[in-house]
């Protein structure tokens, strides 16, 4: 009870000067109206730097951390944060992109990394958006994308970040991209990293393929392309196939659209029994 007493004394005797307050609060309330807000990337930079330096200091002063996780607003920052390019929306052409980034990690090296992967790729899309833009409008068709991410799983050992892109020039195509990360060890997990040698994949197709057969035999409105005589016939994963681990520690792997369906059928998810992989598994510290 000393101890909490003397760091709520720390907490209270700290002083944080008022113009960063002001602005720390001022960004936030930009970040949190994501459908509405339209800011420049110039905006965007600042709110992110504003961000990573809390983020800096939670984990450099210990002190500061605790009075930090007094605040609700702040320690929920403290994990993934998001901010936008220039939302572009009229009749014929619409460009909505978020970009995740991720803050807190042991590693702050691998943040750094993705988080300087993720801005590169969504500044290339905004980029090609922007390219095509001019010449669409005049030819009176249509272009868009949407780019987001959805935090698959959060849990005190992982994190789960789903990156998806929609791009629409007539009919729409959608990619979805995970990243796992080991909270605790600063690691970013790939799908061989899990098991002991590549018998995996092997392992792996045979169950999706009998999977997807079955769901056809019991769901007409199901297709996989999986038989003989489709004019492209799913037979493996690839060995680094996306791939997240939920809170559970099950492993599912995606698809993206077109990818093992027609396209009506979506971005598709597996789950996999953990009694199918669990002799090829290096160790149950993920998967369980």
């Amino acid at each position: 009870m000393n101890k909490l007493e003397d760091q709520r004394k720390i907490y209270e005797d700290m002083d944080i000067p008022e113009e960063l307050e002001m602005k720390v609060r001022e960004s936030i309330k930009r970040v949190n109206k994501k459908n509405s807000i339209r800011i420049t990337q110039k905006v965007a930079v600042a709110v992110i730097a504003i961000f990573l330096f809390f983020a800096g200091m939670v984990n450099l002063n210990q002190n500061f951390a605790i009075a930090m996780s007094e605040l609700p607003i702040v320690g929920a920052v403290v994990q993934v944060i998001s901010y936008h390019f220039d939302t572009v929306e009229n009749e014929n052409v619409n460009a909505n992109i978020e970009v995740p980034v991720i803050t807190g990690l042991t590693d702050e090296g691998l943040a750094s990394e993705l988080n300087a992967k993720y801005y590169e790729e969504s500044q290339e899309l905004y980029d090609d958006f922007m390219a095509d833009m001019e010449e669409i409008i005049e030819m009176g068709g249509h272009l868009g994308v949407d780019s987001g991410y959805v935090v698959k799983t959060d849990t005190d050992d992982l994190l789960s970040i789903g990156r998806y892109v929609v791009n629409t020039v007539g009919s729409s195509s959608t990619t979805f991209q995970y990243d796992t990360i080991d909270k605790e060890a600063g690691v970013l997990i790939t799908l061989p990293s899990l098991f002991k040698d590549e018998r995996y994949v092997e392992r792996i197709s045979e169950y999706l393929i009998l999977t997807m057969k079955e769901e056809m035999r019991i769901e007409d409105n199901k297709v996989y392309w999986v038989r003989e005589d489709d004019f492209y016939t799913f037979e493996t994963i690839n060995l680094n196939q996306s791939f997240y681990i939920t809170s559970e520690g099950k492993l599912v792997i995606s698809f993206d659209k077109y990818e093992v369906a027609p396209g009506y059928m979506g971005v598709l998810t597996f789950e996999i029994p953990t009694e199918v992989i669990e002799d090829l598994l290096v160790s149950a510290r993920y998967i369980k």
